[in-house]
């Protein structure tokens, strides 16, 4: 069991049967009444962030994680299938669970896999990751690093971000993950 107060940013947490990860949490203390925590959790299952609030003290069942290496093989529309780097065993999970992680990965490359109670549920992504763009309007005379303007790219995994006027087809960038903006040239 864990208590309220062992609440940690990335842990999860079973409530009323429901996985959920903790994305951020606060302690309060009134000046009167008993104490609380305040915390915005992620639903395992969907994705789906809700506000809650707990009695300071209130315990749950601690839910088992594990990250496990794995390589991206392709997706077909509906699944996202993976293979075991080790155990070279294949899963297929849902693109509908992964499908905000699925525009930053490339296949055939190598991903933690967070499994929740031995269930496939979210790609652990790094901060930023390395793609080339595939498709944008042509750089002209004059554009420049400074130069203030963005327009849309298409990235190799099909994702579309705002990048810098000068930037080719081509090119490779670094793109931030959790944000989905570009950083800078690779």
């Amino acid at each position: 069991m864990v208590s309220t107060n062992q609440f940690k940013n990335g842990s999860h947490i079973d409530v009323e049967g429901t996985v959920f990860k903790i994305l951020e949490f606060q302690h309060v203390k009134p000046g009167k009444g008993g104490a609380f925590v305040r915390t915005k959790l992620r639903r395992a299952s969907d994705g789906n962030v809700i506000d809650r609030t707990f009695r300071a003290g209130e315990k749950f069942r601690e839910v088992r994680t594990e990250a496990r290496r794995m390589q991206f093989l392709y997706a077909d529309g509906s699944d996202a299938h993976f293979m075991d780097v080790e155990s070279f065993e294949q899963i297929a999970i849902p693109e509908s669970v992964l499908a905000e992680s699925l525009r930053w990965a490339r296949p055939s490359s190598e991903l933690d896999v967070l499994f929740i109670d031995d269930q496939p549920s979210e790609l652990q992504l790094p901060s930023s990751v390395e793609l080339e763009i595939s498709q944008t309007d042509p750089g002209l005379r004059g554009d420049s690093v400074s130069g203030p303007g963005n327009k849309p790219a298409t990235l190799e995994t099909g994702a579309v971000i705002q990048v810098p006027l000068f930037l080719e087809p081509g090119q490779r960038i670094r793109v931030d993950t959790r944000s989905g903006e570009y950083i800078s040239r690779a």
